[in-house]
């Protein structure tokens, strides 16, 4: 075994002089994957674990490389373990620490791999445990929304489009849409494990390797599905990071849309919702002010995402296959993007958590804006023989007399009704009041209450 020593660099036998000062500071990813150093520990297990069963290192020699392992991992959870930036990154920094516990034998436990599959093996791994945290989180948030749309199905307030009253709508048929939206992400990024759930590990540099390995061996003990098919793909893939930074993203910007939605509603133009004094800001000048600085930080944090996703779309787009250097800046981004987005979660669930409808603010701006007039339309669809778009103009005028007398439709009386149509009956003032409007709305998926408390006991089953 060629001699070296644990105070160099790994190829300081090829590459004679030091690596300038610069170069050490922009080699170095170890400030940023040290977070990987469970992944990297769990993969070395598993690799010599496999060359030890293959009969390509001895038994004594696999012992002692995972009983250095075992040490490094106690020190690095203890804060005991001393990292070298002269060592470049995490795999580096433990394999010399392995040879200071257990000598040159540690050098051993690089047979028949590379960093470049060790990098995308520990990465893989990482991802996929971030994946379930993400998941767990997103749970927990959508638990804590249907938890406030259980006690508010009865609470009505008006639906909006183009930010103009539209429909009447249950308060919770409102807040189970966000429920809809987590639910996408929850099966994004499941879709995602699936996706990457293919073992890296033994494709070496680039090539493969001539040493007899088992790399079925090593998917089982490492929870992969299979081993990946092609080598120089595996050390160019980065298709699963595209995929992780894409699912954040979307589920950053449902965030920032719901966020963007709870600052309208607590606007003081709209008063629909309070929040509680535990997840708002003051102001330095004005005393009366109450902000929804958690809200907004959620919004602006969306941009972050984004840029992570986009930065590595442009690193990918202009690579040639196999691996180069240009790919250490994925790990940044991702982690970036998953801490931006974990903390979101937990912040948004702390929100949903402290929201108090208003609930007769939403009642008397549901009571504005004519917002029946569509139950009107279908009114005279259903009971007076009228295609739809002839009821559509028919209740247009109606608005329009309504609006001209600076009435409410609920407050016309039938006498008045029946000049537009003498074929009103009693039974048509019924439907300008809000709850029978939104109880009317039986439709799968609509706002009726009945609907939206079977969908409660739907989202309770599949979580």
């Amino acid at each position: 075994m060629t001699n070296n020593k644990n105070n160099k660099a790994i190829w300081n036998t090829r590459i004679k002089q030091k690596s300038s000062i610069l170069y050490q500071k922009a080699g170095s990813s170890l400030n940023i994957d040290k977070r990987l150093f469970k992944e990297d520990i769990l993969g070395s297990k598993a690799h010599v674990e496999m060359l030890f069963r293959q009969k390509i290192i001895s038994f004594k020699i696999k012992n002692k490389i995972i009983y250095g392992l075992d040490k490094i991992e106690k020190e690095i959870k203890n804060k005991k373990f001393i990292f070298k930036k002269e060592y470049e990154d995490i795999h580096i920094n433990i394999e010399k620490r392995l040879h200071e516990i257990i000598g040159e034998e540690a050098g051993y436990i690089h047979t028949a791999r590379s960093r470049n599959d060790q990098v995308i093996t520990d990465f893989k791994l990482w991802i996929k445990s971030s994946t379930k945290n993400l998941d767990f989180e997103i749970q927990n948030l959508i638990k804590s929304i249907i938890k406030l749309a259980e006690k508010n199905v009865e609470t009505i307030m008006p639906g909006f489009t183009h930010l103009k009253n539209a429909q009447p709508i249950s308060f919770a048929h409102y807040l189970l849409s966000f429920v809809e939206m987590f639910n996408r992400d929850r099966f994004r990024f499941n879709n995602n494990l699936e996706n990457l759930n293919e073992n890296p590990l033994g494709v070496g540099a680039l090539i493969g390797t001539s040493f007899n390995i088992d790399r079925n061996y090593t998917t089982k003990k490492l929870g992969f599905k299979k081993p990946t098919n092609n080598s120089v793909d595996t050390v160019s893939d980065r298709d699963f990071v595209l995929d992780f930074l894409f699912s954040s993203s979307v589920c950053a910007m449902h965030i920032s849309r719901i966020a963007e939605e709870l600052i309208i509603w607590n606007s003081d133009a709209f008063r629909l919702i309070s929040l509680s004094d535990q997840i708002v800001t003051g102001s330095s000048i004005m005393p009366q002010k109450k902000n929804p600085d958690l809200l907004e930080f959620l919004r602006g944090k969306t941009g972050s995402s984004y840029g992570n996703l986009f930065s590595m779309l442009t690193i990918l787009k202009g690579l040639p296959m196999s691996y180069f250097k240009d790919l250490q800046d994925d790990k940044q981004l991702v982690f970036s993007s998953y801490d931006n987005l974990i903390d979101s979660l937990k912040i948004l669930n702390e929100v949903i958590n402290n929201i108090t409808p208003n609930k007769k603010n939403m009642i008397k701006l549901a009571e504005t804006g004519f917002i029946t007039a569509t139950d009107l339309a279908d009114y005279l669809v259903k009971n007076c023989s009228m295609p739809f778009r002839d009821a559509y103009q028919k209740t247009a005028s109606i608005i329009n007399y309504a609006e001209k007398s600076k009435k409410e439709l609920k407050e016309l009386t039938l006498d008045e009704l029946k000049k537009f149509n003498p074929k009103f009956t009693s039974d048509v003032l019924s439907i300008f009041e809000l709850k029978n409007s939104i109880n009317s709305k039986k439709s799968f998926g609509g706002t009726s209450f009945s609907n939206i408390k079977k969908m409660i006991v739907k989202y309770k089953k599949n979580l």
